[in-house]
């Protein structure tokens, strides 16, 4: 006779199969938005397991990114709040004509950051030397295209460009673990990189820097960015690991740096989605009792 657990897990398994994974999800979470106020390591512990749905996105980011606060009820007020903000940031920046209002949005957020950090020109992250506009601006440029909401977008960019910045002193162990995890993974793939010397010139800083925004659609990358608002940054050596990897076919046919470099910048727009639920699936192997204490944190 089935167990209940068996039932579960045949359910789960009809559910993906029809496209319908994220049912039981959904309910989960919805039971944790009906608390007050709203357990952020419950909230946390949910997004590092599963894909936040779509219609909760914005919401439960801006909660976990302290953007809004755990209190349901304060939620308007403080939007509000952060929507003044932003109309004041706004004018402040065209008044002083600190940008041209003709300018792509994405620059124009750029402007009002940089004038509440009371910088001129963007700062570079100090350990790395790395420019903060190289993270701000992809990142900009994303949400955009995610959410219509402008005063949304300044808030959760800010947000992750922090969390980018904060990442700088352990940049380092990003690459080794992504050396670590090839070689481990596709070992004829790693030697060939490593015969050819195009290990090295893989575009890692840079993926990593802007969070994979502009090298991986915005769909697939919302998957990866629910783990980063929930504190876990290391999956970005998991993304990189298997963008190489759904790449093996072509790079094991690069015999230059160059030809490698081509290969991971034209990204078949069908491999996209591959690459983030295949990170996902390695990185939530590999890491689960990490990401068990990150949600406590």
């Amino acid at each position: 006779m089935p167990t209940m657990t068996d039932e579960r897990n045949f359910r789960s398994s009809y559910y993906e199969k029809v496209g319908c994974r994220g049912v039981e999800e959904k309910k989960s979470l919805e039971i944790l938005m009906k608390e007050k106020p709203w357990d952020r390591v419950k909230l946390k512990q949910f997004c590092l397991r599963f894909t936040v749905p779509a219609a909760y996105r914005n919401l439960v980011w801006k909660v976990l990114l302290d953007i809004l606060p755990v209190y349901p009820d304060s939620h308007q007020f403080v939007s509000e709040q952060r929507t003044d903000q932003y109309n004041d940031l706004l004018y402040a920046v065209e008044s002083l004509e600190m940008v041209d209002m003709k300018a792509p949005r994405s620059e124009i957020l750029m402007a009002m950051w940089l004038l509440e950090l009371e910088e001129r020109k963007p700062p570079k992250f100090p350990e790395t030397n790395y420019c903060s506009s190289d993270t701000f601006i992809p990142i900009a440029n994303t949400l955009l295209q995610l959410y219509d909401n402008e005063v949304d977008v300044y808030w959760l960019c800010k947000s992750l460009t922090e969390i980018v910045r904060n990442m700088q002193k352990d940049l380092h162990k990003l690459k080794e673990a992504f050396h670590t995890m090839l070689e481990k993974e596709d070992q004829e793939l790693y030697n060939h990189l490593v015969e050819i010397k195009a290990l090295e010139v893989l575009p890692l800083t840079k993926w990593f820097n802007c969070c994979f925004a502009g090298v991986i659609d915005d769909t697939s990358l919302t998957k990866i960015w629910d783990k980063i608002c929930s504190g876990a940054p290391k999956i970005l050596s998991f993304v990189a690991v298997m963008l190489v990897v759904t790449l093996r076919r072509n790079i094991l046919k690069a015999k230059t740096e160059e030809e490698v470099l081509k290969c991971v910048s034209e990204i078949p727009e069908q491999c996209e989605e591959v690459v983030a639920n295949k990170a996902i699936e390695l990185w939530q192997y590999y890491a689960q009792p990490q990401n068990d204490q990150l949600a406590k944190k």
